[in-house]
């Protein structure tokens, strides 16, 4: 029963995003762990929708990113209902200034502790979810 009990717990642990691009750098830099940025517009913009669904909401994913990674989402929704509070969308805003200058929705960047960019994806993966989560499982091993 406690087997059953952990791999239900394992399968569906939530994923946790970090409101705060200053914390998350702080936070990676004491667990020697890698950000994973997401520009997102999750009311709007169909790739993002799927990207969030089928990458970031993958068991695999949320499994391997607990272990390694301190997630950032930076959102722009367009509908009223959707938008954060002031503070967070000028935090996304600034952002934006530093790493999506171009708009471009998803772009995912994966960033050391510093906020230097290791790798870029723009759009959706062109390949698997798994493989996805192994490709960023396999920059994470290799920068500790």
């Amino acid at each position: 029963m406690k087997l059953t009990a952990l791999l239900l717990l394992i399968t569906f642990l939530p994923i946790n995003w970090e409101p705060d691009f200053n914390n998350a750098k702080k936070t990676a830099k004491e667990k020697n762990e890698l950000i994973l940025l997401n520009f997102s517009g999750s009311d709007w913009c169909g790739p993002c929708i799927v990207l969030h669904r089928d990458y970031l909401g993958n068991p695999n994913f949320t499994q391997m990113a607990n272990d390694n990674l301190i997630l950032v989402n930076a959102d722009f929704p367009r509908k009223k209902k959707n938008i954060g509070t002031p503070e967070q969308v000028k935090r996304n805003e600034e952002l934006a200034e530093i790493y999506n200058k171009e708009g471009s929705f998803p772009l995912t960047l994966l960033l050391d502790s510093d906020g230097k960019v290791l790798k870029i994806w723009r759009g959706k993966p062109e390949i698997t979810p798994d493989e996805w989560t192994a490709e960023i499982k396999a920059i994470c091993d290799s920068k500790k």
